[in-house]
């Protein structure tokens, strides 16, 4: 069996951090020919060809199985225009692939339950949630946008706007995945101000009665920030729109511990999924060896399950996760008194030797 990945390795840590993300799941897939197809995106396509998203990256991701991102951005591309900047060619791929589902895992591993920072009676409840975020509408893709001169003054807007068609596959999306979970999902919102949530708000629970066996409740987007902190665990699959899952997903990652903890699958409607790491390029440790890889071989078991319908091998690469973790190695986002201070390479090296062991391999 084959399958193709396209590798956009980015900028910053992207390409440390893709690298040990590639060596687990090779490891993981040992029955699989994967077949690897390196191509630009970001500030790295800026330098090389004047252009974020080229087009000969947008054919090689469009003809492969799945997409595997390190990370895009950083200071040295801030005075681009916003169309030139790195940001706008993960926003593109996105669009190109009609990526409209994102879904972020945030999960306490009880290996860095020290690490948490909620206060220790809440972070023992568990976190063990889900954030779906819809992804190709909301104010990140609304028109009209832009800047004009009013009254004399600079003014810049965005537009949020969504329709129902929009709004309906990512609720489907997400009680299909709660149905695979807990059964529950939060609707978050802001309908008491909003008329794009009370679109959102009105076709959302138009959709559950199609998903009797889910529980659905409807929470405001502030209200649900604070209680990401007060108590995680209540929720199971929460799902919103782009911005606002763009800041819930960032805020739950954080309150485990590491945002290099945290993996992410961007999925459509068909063709291949895009997957990463929901941290950023970092550019201030690229470089050092330094940096978490985990969060990117997480992402390769997302890829490995939900991109190329490879159960064991995702099971593998978590499995060795949480073998490394127990054997008390930690890069310095994640470093405990009492614990092995771990480079990226030695930590990606640790996990598949675990795979090795796992699947008995040499």
């Amino acid at each position: 069996m084959k399958k193709c990945i396209c590798l956009l390795a980015g900028d910053g840590i992207g390409p440390e951090v893709l690298a040990q993300g590639v060596a687990a799941i090779t490891a993981a897939a040992h029955d699989c020919e994967l077949i690897f197809e390196d191509a630009l995106i970001g500030g790295a396509a800026v330098d090389a060809c004047n252009n974020p998203l080229p087009p000969e990256t947008v054919e090689k991701c469009r003809k492969a199985d799945a997409v595997y991102l390190g990370a895009v951005g950083g200071p040295k591309w801030d005075g681009l225009s916003p169309d030139m900047r790195p940001e706008k060619g993960l926003l593109g791929i996105r669009k190109e692939l009609g990526l409209f589902a994102n879904l972020r895992p945030a999960i306490l591993w009880p290996e860095l339950g020290g690490a948490c920072l909620l206060r220790k009676e809440t972070a023992e409840k568990g976190i063990d949630l889900i954030v779906v975020r819809e992804l190709t509408g909301d104010v990140y893709f609304g028109c009209p946008r832009g800047e004009e001169t009013r009254y004399g003054r600079r003014t810049a807007f965005n537009t949020m706007i969504y329709d129902e068609d929009e709004i309906h596959r990512i609720a489907h999306t997400a009680f299909a995945a709660a149905r695979l979970r807990r059964k529950r999902v939060c609707s978050v919102d802001k309908s008491n101000v909003l008329e794009t949530s009370r679109l959102w708000r009105e076709i959302v629970t138009n959709v559950h009665a199609g998903y009797s066996d889910v529980e659905l409740s409807h929470m405001y987007v502030d209200n649900a920030a604070m209680q990401l902190v007060r108590d995680p665990s209540q929720f199971d699959v929460i799902v919103t729109g782009n911005l606002f899952g763009d800041i819930l997903s960032d805020e739950a990652a954080a309150i485990t511990g590491s945002l290099g903890m945290l993996a992410s699958a961007s999925m459509g409607g068909s063709g291949p999924g895009l997957f990463e790491p929901i941290h950023g390029s970092a550019p201030d440790i690229a470089g050092t060896d330094s940096a978490n890889p985990l969060a990117t071989i997480l992402s390769g078991a997302m890829l490995l399950r939900m991109g190329l319908d490879m159960p064991d091998a995702a099971d593998r690469i978590e499995t060795a996760v949480r073998k490394t973790l127990a054997d008390g190695l930690r890069t310095r986002d994640i470093m405990e008194q009492g614990k092995t201070l771990a480079s990226c390479a030695a930590m990606g090296q640790a996990v598949v030797n675990h795979i090795w062991k796992t699947s008995g391999q040499k």
